[in-house]
């Protein structure tokens, strides 16, 4: 039995609660929160502290802690669950700058413990699909990908607690809200080269930006395109993702991209296509993505191998979200990986 404890009881940690009780050898062994009142609602439930090495100390047969806290809290957290030895599974964004990531991913190998980032739209049905065509070369040759987050998150939103919106625990549009795509585009079209980039922060009251949008040149020579906003009016439009070749072009689209609105790719006739898009809609989410990354560490730990979802992963779209902050606040093209700018 892999026991976990979740630190962090906000909305967020819900979805690891149902996940881990869905995963056969995985339970909740304790919750830790230092806001008194949301721990009330697990009193009785589990075990509950306020303060994380009180638990850590406590609770020596803990093997996993799930750290849901707000993001500028990841960092310090993470490193104090290595020290006791623990795994950990870590919310996105894993943090919100590169010095912090990569100290994360030191803590835990000089730890010796497993990191797993939760990017949990990889395991989306339509997602899958589209991995598993281009792992094949199917679209052969890219020329570009595209992808887009056009939501709303209202003024209402971000004021349900002080640090939605700030620079030091929460970060803004690309970090909090797009950082799943991003994820999916580095998953899919690999490392990026360099990035120039534009954000702005229009409509809410936040010292983060609300709408922002990149353009990026991929290693492979490849180009691609980043738009994302919180401030469609009046709900969410679309999130999606669009992959061109010289043998395909695959847009996957909808308000959570779950869809497949166009699969034109060499040698896949009509019938199939219609096919992969008529299985896509019988079940557009699939099993739940917080419950894959949860059961993939229950299986690392017992194979000792890494996650799926390594700290590595989680520390390229910081490192691009960070390139595009920086481009778009110099004006400048930034060259990934070094100092200089063109």
């Amino acid at each position: 039995m892999i026991k976990f404890a979740i630190v962090g009881m906000g909305h967020i940690a819900n979805k690891h609660i149902q996940a881990i009780d869905q995963i056969d050898n995985a339970q909740v062994a304790a919750v830790c929160d230092t806001n008194i009142d949301r721990l009330k609602e697990f009193e009785g439930k589990y075990p509950i502290y306020k303060d994380l090495e009180d638990m850590l100390q406590k609770q020596t047969d803990i093997d996993v802690v799930n750290i849901c806290v707000p993001s500028g809290l990841h960092a310090p957290l993470a490193k104090i669950v290595a020290s006791y030895g623990k795994h950990i599974i870590l919310e996105k964004p894993m943090a919100l700058n590169c010095d912090d990531s990569m100290e994360i991913i030191d803590a835990a190998k000089r730890a010796n413990v497993k990191l797993s980032i939760v990017h949990p739209n990889r395991f989306r049905p339509v997602i899958q699909l589209l991995q598993e065509t281009m792992s094949k070369g199917m679209l052969g040759k890219l020329s570009h990908a595209n992808i887009t987050v056009r939501w709303n998150r209202g003024q209402e939103y971000y004021d349900q607690a002080a640090w939605r919106g700030t620079k030091q625990y929460d970060g803004g549009v690309l970090m909090n809200q797009a950082i799943h795509n991003i994820d999916l585009l580095l998953w899919l079209m690999g490392p990026v080269k360099s990035v120039q980039a534009m954000s702005a922060t229009r409509l809410r009251n936040i010292e983060t930006e609300d709408v922002a949008l990149g353009v990026v040149e991929f290693e492979s020579g490849a180009l691609g395109v980043i738009e994302a906003a919180t401030t469609i009016y009046k709900e969410n439009l679309e999130e999606s993702i669009a992959i061109f070749g010289e043998k395909g072009s695959v847009k996957i689209s909808g308000k959570n991209a779950n869809y497949i609105e166009t699969w034109n790719i060499e040698g896949i006739s009509d019938e199939k296509r219609d096919e992969y898009i008529d299985r896509i809609k019988e079940d557009p989410f699939g099993k739940p993505g917080h419950q894959c990354i949860i059961e993939d560490m229950v299986t690392a730990i017992k194979e000792d191998r890494q996650p799926v979802v390594s700290g590595n992963d989680g520390l390229a779209p910081i490192q691009l979200i960070e390139a595009m902050l920086k481009s778009s606040e110099t004006g400048e093209r930034i060259i990934l990986g070094k100092e200089k700018e063109i």
